[in-house]
């Protein structure tokens, strides 16, 4: 039996670890985690923020989704897109989901993130 999910893997190329902190813990206010040594020799780096984990992994020949993407709750939607566009971030409203507010970014490699709030 499925019992949560316990991190979302996203793809990033060779070299981008420095430009993925400063937007992961810069932009996003996460916490980087350690890597094992075993795992930390393949680069790329983890981050976490309460029970949400992304992990990002370098891949050879990189290509940002144009669609996948983790979905990731928010408490004050828009302080904390307030936030994102205040450091720079890009920040696309979207009112196509019933019931939610959200609105979508990338990160610094492309990766598309989508953040959002139940109404009410």
């Amino acid at each position: 039996m499925l019992a949560a999910v316990d991190h979302v893997q996203l793809a990033a190329p060779e070299g981008s670890e420095d430009a993925l902190r400063a937007y992961y813990v810069g932009v996003l206010g996460m916490t980087e985690i350690p890597k094992p040594p075993v795992l930390a020799a393949r680069g790329g780096c983890w981050f976490g923020a309460g029970a949400v984990q992304l992990h990002l992994g370098i891949e050879a020949d990189f290509r940002p989704s144009a669609k996948a993407h983790p979905g990731l709750r928010v408490v004050d939607l828009e302080a904390y897109a307030g936030r994102l566009a205040a450091r720079g971030a890009k920040v696309v409203w979207d009112g196509d989901l019933p019931g939610h507010r959200r609105f979508y970014s990338e990160d610094p490699v492309g990766n598309r993130l989508e953040f959002l709030e139940p109404e009410g």
